[in-house]
């Protein structure tokens, strides 16, 4: 009779067994990660393409929304050519960044249309090294905009997330002179005044009083005026001393500007000066 094989003389079926799976499972994960790896670099040149076409879109808007509606001021059409509006837009408007019109950003508010931001930009007749107030920081395009014109901007944004992505977005695009703050616009930012200019990028139905305080003498004022839901005024207002002169830029519309408490006020009177007809334009914040 032939004996039986010890255990030591034979063959370790377990262990030739549980080698095999995990030699399997190291085969996968290495599939896999070669993977990640071929969609990494698939999804690289369709972005440099998507930047180039961002890059065009940007320079025909210009040309045809900015310099062809009558901007004027190489200081602002260089920064409007520069600023990436894409980056500001939700990624379902991405298609639309670069359209003359006004997109969503979300909690009823929007970005506002490029030829507004130009032309507000323009009339503010900055100077580099000047102190600018925003009301309505939004998305931050205004701000970034004005940036680009080298003065520093300090922002005020009521909407906390709002503020919050405007101040993350801007930091990470490298605007470091621009300062955000969140909290109700229609106080302004005392701490910071005077300002040498004061843009106002909602609609308030009436010059809220504290602005016109925070005003550097000399300095330029420009604010849609008018009732939530229709159209407004925009207006350009100068102070000399006590007195503040306005102007009529045209019809625009506007979202209204958020304030807990509406009960501040202008007195009579102070709408002195001309009516310049503008462009009306559909452009909000």
């Amino acid at each position: 009779m032939q004996d039986k094989p010890s255990t030591s003389d034979r063959p370790d079926v377990r262990r030739a067994s549980s080698f095999r799976p995990r030699l399997l499972a190291s085969a996968g994960i290495l599939l896999v990660l070669v993977g990640v790896y071929l969609r990494a670099t698939r999804v690289q040149q369709p972005s440099q393409e998507a930047e180039a076409d961002f890059t065009t879109a940007r320079q025909a808007m210009v040309e045809e929304g900015i310099v062809g509606w009558g901007i004027t001021d190489e200081d602002v059409i260089a920064a409007m050519a520069t600023v990436p509006r894409h980056a500001f837009v939700l990624d379902e408007f991405l298609d639309q960044a670069y359209e003359n019109h006004p997109l969503p950003i979300g909690f009823g508010q929007t970005i506002s249309q490029p030829y507004i931001v130009a032309l507000m930009s323009q009339e503010l007749a900055v100077e580099p090294g000047d102190r600018i107030l925003e009301i309505g920081t939004g998305s931050g395009y205004q701000a970034a905009v004005l940036a680009e014109l080298g003065v520093e901007v300090f922002t005020v944004e009521v909407v906390s997330e709002l503020g919050e992505t405007a101040r993350e977005r801007l930091s990470r695009l490298g605007y470091d002179a621009v300062h955000v703050l969140i909290a109700d616009g229609y106080d302004g930012w005392a701490d910071h005044a005077p300002y040498d200019a004061i843009i106002v990028t909602a609609a308030p139905d009436h010059v809220p009083q504290p602005l016109l305080g925070q005003l550097a003498d000399g300095g330029w004022l420009v604010i849609p005026v008018g009732p939530p839901g229709g159209y407004q005024e925009l207006w350009k207002i100068h102070r000399q001393g006590v007195v503040f002169e306005s102007t009529s830029l045209g019809g625009v519309r506007f979202v209204p500007l958020v304030h807990e408490d509406p009960s501040g006020y202008v007195p009579e009177g102070w709408l002195r000066g001309s009516s310049e007809r503008g462009r009306t334009s559909h452009a909000t914040r």
